[in-house]
């Protein structure tokens, strides 16, 4: 996967995550793309750059990362 559709994602599931849990669909998608996130060549911040979030985002996709290694993500409503 790119760069660039992985910031489509991030930006997508931020844009429709439920109320009051945006930031919580940011570390679902580093959890989700942690592979993707590692082997496409860019880093995080270029991730979040390319998705138009603040960069203040980086912290919070890199925690998702870091937690997918020990976290199977639950199905529940689709984003």
């Amino acid at each position: 996967m790119t760069p660039k559709e992985l910031g489509d994602i991030l930006s997508s599931m931020y844009d429709n995550a439920p109320e009051n849990e945006a930031t919580t669909m940011i570390h679902l998608f580093g959890i989700r793309f942690a592979d993707d996130i590692r082997d496409c060549g860019a880093s995080v911040s270029e991730i979040v750059r390319l998705s138009s979030l603040s960069n203040k985002y980086n912290a919070e996709v890199s925690k998702g990362v870091r937690l997918a290694r020990y976290v199977i993500p639950r199905a529940g409503k689709s984003i």
